[in-house]
This record gives structure tokens, C-alpha cells and sequence, in this order.
């Protein structure tokens, strides 16, 4: 679907500021909306909204369709009366621009056991019928996943191919026994995905009647240690003995690192996913439509050919490329769903299969200023050379801020900057790429928070290949001030991307 010529930002719930050590869907969400809809923003983007394990990436989840418990905000429960001011009496002191996950995590899972615990004693009538709505309109992803992390409770955490083997094989008679042993375990799962849905609905609604629309993630792989491939192993390629993966996903040598990426995701069995008309990936469409407005699809390029590592290796360098059968996929999402408000994540090794597949149904794909600026005048990310069917990026996530990566670019790089310009403006270099993008003739332009800001290094969101250390960056009440909203609106106006009515 075309895209009208319009703007956003790219910010995850994490880094929003919050007494309770990470961003959450309180407040600072609503006055961050509302900075949004001052500066004539359209879109808000964020990453993957789902269940964070080890590592605490977004695109490593327990599920591809449920939400992160760890931003339900705890002051919104106090206002449900599920919580009171006294539950935050000995609150730690967290720090205030990063996230100390290991302090935060055990923190806010006693808040939502407390906030459970009470649901069930003090619940009306109306809320058990609305909770009740809520699981039942749910249950075809949220029933294995309750039984998923309630398994994980009661097995330390382990990964589920480490379980009994009747629990490993899904044996009917066996999960049967454990869904009446945990019960209690069960229903505080779904009754945190319940109160995730709530606030992520709530905050959603606050920004489409103020004319935002929120684009979401939607990372192509979903995490071996998850619910999906638990309950769905002929969709994965598995070690049949041992659950394992049998082929990891990743990426060849890039940008990014010499020794490509192994991200270790297990690849899908696209002929049983074929078999099924791909039923699971048009409950993933539609789940995730649910809660956003646009989807990003992340590693597009994967849906033409996926590069596929054998067990064991310690590096993505010996994979190989395998041909996915993406015109078929996309057809019978279109044929169940219709056309998709898609973004195609369009990075990387990029042939001409690819760039037909996602010609062929329209969907905009990525460009990176901070690619832009080698000694090649053919380079795709110069600004001459966009699409107007195309969403442009200062940085993403994956980048350093446009601060940082200046600060560490070659010297032939800061020239053919310079020389693109005219001069590096006093402003500095970070409003230099965010007017250059959206000047651009990119229907979309999309800025991250940490480049409106000005900040360096130290605010960078992920480092890929790194395992630990990312998703930790936070920005403090304040940071956002009536300069920064002044001026970030008057380039959207005069840049042809306020809506209409503004």
C-alpha cells in the first residue's frame, strides 16, 4: 500500500524514563504521544513488543505473539487498584539512563505477582468476564505459551528441549497432567499478557485518535527456547533426537561483522509451513495487527533465501544460501488478509530476486544515511538515488547514534559528507541528517529519539554480534525539551511531511 509523505520516530517503551528502572506504558508513553502529535509526527516505531530472554533482545522471545510483561506499567495497575503506593515503598535506586535488567527483572515480577494475586481475591464480576474475554479470544497462541512459561517456572528456566521427554514430545496425557498441576502458575501468565494487552491497547488508542500510527516489529525468526517452536516443531528445522536446531539462522559476513551473524534461531521447515497454507504466519499477521497499525518486517530478504548454518559451527562464515518460497508466502497472506501496511527491513545482501519480491507487492524499502557517504557516487543510500516508495533512517537500532558514527567515521567519509552538504552546520551533525532526511523525496522518513537529542556512543541501542550490554539505553524526564519540539517541528512542516490538517 502507498504511504502519504510523512514522519516519525523511532523509540522503544524500554527507554522511556520511569521510577521503576525501565520505560513502561505509564505517563512518560502518554507525554511522549503527545510530543509526537506537537511536532506533527505520524508514526511512532518501535521494536518487538514480546517476552525478552537471555540477553534481553527483542529479537529473542519466549513468543512471537505475546507481550513483554516487564513494560506493563506498575502505576497503571495502582490506578486498576490492583497495586497500592505502599507496594513502591523500597523501591531500589535504579540508574537513570540505562537499564540494569538484573535488578529491574525480579523487581517488577514481584509487582505483577502481588498485582495477580490481588486480581483474583478483589476481581468484579466485570473484570473475570473481561478476563475470560480475553483468553478465549487469545487462547489459539496464549494456551501454550501460559503452559510454556509456567514449565519454565517449575524447570529453573531451562531450555524446553532439556525437559522430560514426554513434556519435550508434547504427549497428551502428560501436558494434561501439568495443566492441572500448574494452575496457578498458568494463570498468572495469562493474566500478565492480559494486563499487557490492556495498557499496550490503551496507549495504542491514545495515539491513533491524535492521528499516530505505530509501526511494529516483526522479526522474520522467533527464538528456539519459545513457545512456538515448543508447540509447533514441524515448523522448524530440528534435531529430531535431540530438539536442537539442525540448521541456525544468521547472516555471511556484512557491515556489521567479519565473521557474519549466528544468531542461532532454528530456520523454518518452509515446505511443512507450505504444506499448512502457512497458517501460523497469518495468525503471527494478524495477532500483530492486533496491536499495531504498519508492520516492519525485519530480515525481509530472508522470505526470498536464507542463509542457513549447520549445527555446531561457532560462526555464521560456513552457512549457505537456500531458496524460501516467498512469492507463494506473501500471496497467501495477501489472499487471507488483504493488502498489508507493510516496511521491508531490506538491509544486507540484497539481489534482484529480492528487490522483485518486494516490488512486486509494494512494499517500501529501507535506506540508511549513514551508508550514504562512501566515495561512490552510485552508493543507493545517497538521497538522489531513493524511491519515492521508500522509508529513510538517519541510523537504525542496529547503528551507532548519527553522533557517534560521525565521531568515529574515516576521514573520507566526514568529507563526502561535508562536500554533500556544503558544510557541517553548527546545529551539528545530527540535525544536518535528519533535515537531509526528510528533505528526501522518501514517502517516510523515520528519525531514532537518540538522534533528536544530539547524543554519542553512550546511547547506542544494540551492538549486533554482541551479546550482552544492548537494549539498555534510556533517556531521562527532561531530555525533551519545547526547543527540541519547536525546532524538529518546523523542518517536519517545511519539509512537506505535517499532516494535513496541521
Amino acid at each position: 500500500m502507498p504511504f502519504p509523505r510523512s514522519s516519525g520516530i523511532l523509540l522503544h517503551p524500554t527507554s522511556f524514563p520511569s521510577r521503576f528502572g525501565i520505560g513502561d506504558l505509564g505517563l512518560e508513553a502518554y507525554r511522549f504521544v503527545d510530543f509526537l502529535k506537537e511536532t506533527h509526527q505520524q508514526y511512532w516505531q518501535v521494536l518487538p513488543l514480546g517476552p525478552t530472554a537471555f540477553g534481553n533482545s527483542p529479537y529473542m522471545c519466549y513468543s512471537a505473539m505475546a507481550g513483554n510483561p516487564l513494560i506493563i506499567s506498575p502505576e497503571k495497575l495502582q490506578e486498576d487498584g490492583l497495586l497500592t503506593e505502599e507496594d513502591f515503598a523500597n523501591l531500589p535506586t535504579f540508574p537513570a539512563e540505562k537499564v540494569d535488567f538484573q535488578q529491574v527483572v525480579p523487581i517488577k515480577m514481584q509487582l505483577l505477582k502481588k498485582a495477580c494475586e490481588n486480581f483474583k481475591t478483589n476481581a468484579t464480576p466485570f473484570q473475570q468476564q473481561e478476563f475470560t474475554g480475553f483468553c478465549d479470544s487469545k487462547a489459539y497462541w496464549l494456551d501454550n505459551f501460559a503452559l510454556f512459561m509456567a514449565l519454565k517456572d517449575v524447570n529453573h528456566n531451562s531450555n524446553w528441549h532439556a525437559w522430560e521427554s514426554e513434556l519435550v514430545k508434547r504427549e497428551p496425557q502428560a501436558l494434561e497432567q501439568v495443566q492441572h498441576r500448574l494452575t496457578e502458575e498458568i494463570f498468572y501468565h495469562k493474566f500478565i499478557q492480559f494486563k499487557f494487552f490492556r495498557q499496550w491497547s490503551d496507549i495504542k488508542s491514545y495515539a491513533n485518535m491524535r492521528g499516530i500510527d505505530i509501526i511494529g516489529d516483526i522479526p522474520i525468526y522467533v527464538a528456539h527456547d519459545s513457545a512456538d517452536v515448543w508447540a509447533h516443531p514441524d515448523m522448524f528445522c530440528l534435531d529430531k533426537e535431540t530438539g536442537e536446531a539442525a540448521q541456525m539462522a544468521g547472516v555471511p559476513p556484512d557491515y556489521f561483522s567479519a565473521t557474519g551473524q549466528l544468531w542461532g534461531n532454528p530456520v523454518y521447515n518452509w515446505e511443512e509451513l507450505q504444506k499448512q497454507d502457512f497458517k501460523w504466519w497469518v495468525q503471527r499477521f494478524e495477532a500483530m495487527l492486533d496491536y499495531v497499525d504498519i508492520i516492519r518486517i525485519d530480515h525481509f530478504r530472508g522470505f526470498e533465501a536464507y542463509w542457513a548454518v549447520p549445527k555446531g559451527e561457532k560462526t555464521a562464515i560456513n552457512g549457505e544460501w537456500i531458496q524460501a518460497p516467498g512469492d507463494a508466502f506473501f500471496e497467501a497472506i495477501r489472499h487471507k488478509l488483504g493488502k498489508l501496511p507493510v516496511l521491508a527491513e531490506d538491509l544486507g545482501v540484497i539481489t534482484p530476486g529480492v528487490e522483485a519480491l518486494r516490488d512486486k507487492y509494494g512494499f517500501p524499502g529501507m535506506k540508511i544515511l549513514q551508508f550514504a557517504f562512501t566515495a561512490d557516487p552510485e552508493n543507493p543510500f545517497l538521497p538522489f538515488h531513493y524511491p519515492r516508495n521508500a522509508v529513510v533512517y538517519t541510523g537504525t537500532h542496529d547503528n551507532d547514534t548519527t553522533v557517534g558514527w560521525f565521531n568515529t567515521a574515516t576521514e573520507s567519509e566526514k568529507e563526502n559528507l561535508s562536500l554533500y552538504l556544503g558544510s557541517i552546520s553548527p546545529d551539528g551533525v545530527h540535525w544536518d541528517l535528519i533535515r537531509l532526511a526528510l528533505s528526501s523525496v522518501a514517502n517516510q522518513a523515520i528519525i531514532p529519539l537518540q538522534d533528536i537529542l544530539g547524543l554519542g556512543n553512550e546511547a547506542r541501542m544494540n551492538f549486533p554480534s554482541v551479546a550482552e550490554g544492548n537494549w539498555e539505553w534510556r533517556y531521562q524526564a527532561g531530555a525533551i525539551t519545547e526547543e527540541l519540539s519547536s525546532r524538529l517541528k518546523v523542518l517536519t512542516q517545511i519539509n512537506g511531511r505535517a499532516p494535513q490538517e496541521a
